[in-house]
């Protein structure tokens, strides 16, 4: 009888150890899965720098955090990116 217990407590506590590593890996893997440097784009206006020059602007909403963020990009980007489109921004931290 002392056996069979040891048994069941042994198994109950490997079975307790595997579920609770597959819950961390499991809640890891889905953050790292949400890309927070994209969302959807706006508004796209042209504006003129201070200096003169154009900017090519994509307003876009993050998916993630819901705040607005504006960039200036080659008008050659500016131009693929159509308003609510998604999009992501390379190089940039969280907005």
């Amino acid at each position: 009888m002392f056996v069979h217990q040891y048994i069941y407590h042994t198994m109950k506590k490997h079975l307790f150890i595997f579920a609770a590593t597959l819950l961390a890996l499991s809640s890891c893997s889905k953050e790292e899965e949400e890309d927070c440097n994209c969302g959807v784009i706006t508004d796209d206006p042209i504006e003129t720098n201070a200096d003169g020059s154009l900017c090519y602007s994509l307003e876009i909403r993050n998916d993630c955090s819901g705040n607005l963020g504006s960039w200036c990009f080659d008008e050659d980007v500016w131009m693929d990116g159509n308003v609510g489109e998604s999009f992501c921004v390379s190089n940039v931290s969280k907005w």
